[in-house]
């Protein structure tokens, strides 16, 4: 029980980052299916999904994840970047999904199969940029000041 614990603790942060990420990630799924379903477009559906997934991921991430203690200036120069970064992510994300589901998607499956194609773009979209944005967010966002 004890190594165990030792695992746990040493590895607090990645633990922590990928619960909270898959959290992020269903956020950012079930909107994107929900509003898609509801008939908004690719694009615009998975926009607002990306927003909603990006205020879930910073207040997850600042608490339970890297125990942000900034404040705020700092705190909002923290969101700034945070913001920032993920919009970099979300570019490539809205690119892969549009590419992907509006371009490639009629081309590779038929139109009764599109709209589960697009929930595989989805997943496969999200494990690329939940790896980029903890890189981010360990390097740039939330990395310990030292001193």
């Amino acid at each position: 029980m004890e190594k165990l614990k030792a695992l746990f603790i040493k590895y607090r942060e990645a633990i922590a980052y990928l619960f909270f990420g898959g959290v992020t990630t269903l956020v950012n799924i079930a909107s994107y299916a929900l509003l898609s379903r509801a008939g908004l477009s690719t694009g615009a559906a998975n926009a607002i999904a990306w927003a909603l997934s990006v205020l879930t991921a910073y207040f997850t991430n600042r608490r339970w994840v890297f125990d942000s203690k900034s404040a705020g200036a700092a705190a909002a120069k923290e969101f700034a970047a945070f913001v920032a970064c993920r919009l970099g992510t979300g570019v490539l994300d809205e690119l892969i999904m549009v590419l992907g589901v509006d371009r490639l998607g009629p081309r590779v499956v038929t139109p009764a199969h599109l709209s589960l194609w697009g929930l595989g773009v989805k997943v496969f979209s999200n494990i690329l940029v939940i790896v980029l944005n903890y890189v981010f967010s360990k390097l740039f966002i939330f990395r310990k000041k030292e001193g």
